[in-house]
């Protein structure tokens, strides 16, 4: 069973075109994506998924693997599913995706990712999430919530607080969902072959897609948050955590 990791990145993003090629204290954020990605000991291989040339040359020219794939693919993990395919990975070969827009993920994340397949073969798809200690992050619709069975599984995604707090004594905590994925390459397979469900429609969240046809997703809580670099301003953020990160006692 092998692990290969693969970070899609599309050209043209509506809100922050070029965002794979931005760069960020000197380096294009898709380099810092794929270095902190082979910080990963679990991880056997890692591809950049892209359907832009200028992606693929400038992964290339800082000694990564990359693999060119359709321009048609409606979301990452579509594209992903392709490369995949093109590289023939075994049926039970665990595929993970790595969000390319994540510059300065903890590493060790990737661990807790891949745990529940590899403990679990019932297990088809795995995600990560971190409790919410930030106000503003709860009430953000770009920052995705998720809800828990008591197994950990996922019971539903949404972009609005769940559950709803009746009572503001109530001691419920809510989490964040990172969106990193880990799949058997079989499972991504029929994932991305299923029909659109309503509620990824309403929330314009694809996983939703997997609890709408009754698959289960394991979510593994964390300890470290991620920061999504979703605009061009982001970018100033990202390089201050970097300087935060290199210099820890500032």
């Amino acid at each position: 069973m092998k692990v290969v990791a693969f970070i899609p990145a599309r050209f043209h993003s509506k809100r922050f075109k070029g965002k794979p090629l931005a760069l960020i204290a000197g380096k294009p954020m898709i380099q810092h994506v794929y270095q902190r990605s082979r910080k990963c000991p679990e991880l056997d291989e890692i591809y950049v998924a892209t359907d832009d040339l200028r992606i693929y040359e400038c992964v290339i020219g800082f000694g990564g693997q990359a693999i060119m794939t359709g321009e048609d693919h409606l979301s990452g993990t579509d594209r992903i599913a392709e490369a995949a395919e093109r590289l023939d990975l075994a049926d039970r070969d665990i595929v993970v995706n790595i969000q390319g827009d994540q510059p300065i993920f903890e590493p060790s994340i990737i661990y807790d990712l891949i745990r529940p397949l590899r403990e679990d073969p019932k297990t088809p798809m795995s995600t990560i999430m971190c409790k919410i200690r930030d106000e503003r992050q709860l009430n953000d619709t770009n920052n995705v919530k998720v809800a828990v069975d008591k197994n950990g599984y996922a019971l539903y995604f949404s972009r609005l607080p769940v559950p709803f707090r009746r009572d503001q004594e109530s001691k419920i905590v809510y989490y964040r969902h990172l969106g990193f994925y880990a799949y058997f390459k079989e499972f991504l397979l029929t994932f991305t072959n299923l029909p659109h469900g309503l509620l990824e429609e309403a929330e314009k969240l694809e996983q939703l897609r997997a609890l709408e046809h009754g698959f289960k997703i394991k979510a593994v809580e964390t300890a470290f948050d991620s920061f999504d670099v979703d605009t061009p301003e982001d970018i100033k953020i990202v390089e201050q955590k970097l300087f935060q990160l290199k210099n820890p006692e500032l």
